[in-house]
């Protein structure tokens, strides 16, 4: 909890002149050369899940959902729940203070738990105007999409398919220029990229056609329809809807899933469940087009390519000492 606070105490204190200018205005020149008065609102805060739950204050290891009001037995449903807006947490802080004192930890986390908080008093963006917590924490196609779909989607063909049948038949694709093939197979296959992760759903609907049940087809093929429709750089009612309807598909026939013994966990145990947070993510994209245009916008593939590049690189290349002034 005491680091949970230490974050947005710093944060709070980096982001002091931006909550100024978003309250009063800032002169600044466009690109045209006139000076406008700008304001500074939070439009998007590109994180992971982890952070964002952070951020958004919620507790629960991955059982409290940062974007909607859900819990983890919410997972599964076939809709949006309401979002989770900065009202929401900030009166379940007034209303925890009222049980116990902030500053007294032991008193105070038992409470904090209960409530799904992280324990964090004042959050960085309570005192930030027109930044909502609802509308700057946006879904990730990196995380939620494509790692979603090499956790969840393709383990669940290889259950249902079998791992040497699968992999037999991504040994069959032929080579093409352009695409990367799996001759090896892929149910051995560990730490990969978001590239790889692309690549692997390239084939996955084909080569599972005519060895597993349609509807486990349909709901492999509408989840892919879901990701491929969400890349668009733009898009207008006809197309936003293309994304919720795939979306849709999916819940309609998921339960095929569960009947072929496609989840399972690792003692081979079927699981009966859908409590996959990254399942309850995406059906936030919807809504997150609606207000904040496309998805793609706000990835962060480049802002972590940059974070290799920028940071880590550069790091690695200096001698250790005066480490602080080398990093600046």
């Amino acid at each position: 909890m005491l680091v949970n606070r230490l974050f947005h105490r710093s944060v709070d204190i980096v982001l002091r002149p931006l909550k100024i200018a978003a309250a009063i205005g800032h002169l600044l020149t466009d690109p045209v050369g006139q000076v406008r008065c700008c304001h500074t609102p939070c439009a998007a805060w590109i994180v992971d899940t982890p952070k964002a739950s952070l951020i958004s204050c919620v507790g629960g290891s991955g059982k409290t959902s940062p974007y909607t009001t859900a819990i983890y037995k919410d997972y599964g449903d076939s809709f949006c729940h309401s979002p989770r807006s900065g009202n929401i947490t900030l009166s379940t802080i007034d209303t925890l203070a009222l049980k116990a004192d902030p500053n007294h930890i032991e008193a105070y986390w038992p409470h904090a738990q209960k409530s799904r908080i992280n324990g964090v008093e004042n959050p960085c963006w309570c005192d930030w105007p027109s930044s909502d917590p609802a509308d700057f924490l946006l879904p990730k196609a990196l995380h939620h999409w494509h790692k979603g779909f090499f956790d969840h989607d393709l383990k669940w063909c290889i259950n249902v398919v079998g791992a040497l049948e699968l992999d037999f038949r991504f040994s069959l694709v032929q080579k093409r220029q352009g695409f990367r093939t799996f001759p090896e197979g892929i149910s051995r296959l560990k730490q990969l990229t978001g590239r790889d992760h692309w690549n692997i759903q390239r084939y996955i609907v084909i080569l599972i056609t005519g060895i597993t049940p349609r509807g486990f087809v349909t709901a492999i093929r509408a989840l892919c329809d879901f990701r491929y429709a969400g890349q668009a750089p733009r898009f207008n009612d006809i197309t936003a809807a293309c994304v919720q309807k795939a979306l849709d598909e999916f819940h309609e026939v998921k339960d095929e899933v569960i009947r072929l013994r496609g989840r399972l966990n690792t003692k081979g145990v079927v699981i009966d469940n859908w409590e996959i947070p990254k399942l309850e993510f995406i059906q936030s994209v919807f809504p997150s087009i609606k207000s904040s245009g496309p998805i793609l916008q706000w990835d962060a593939n480049k802002t972590e390519q940059a974070h290799i590049t920028l940071v880590k690189d550069p790091a690695r290349s200096g001698n250790g000492r005066a480490y602080e002034a080398q990093i600046c």
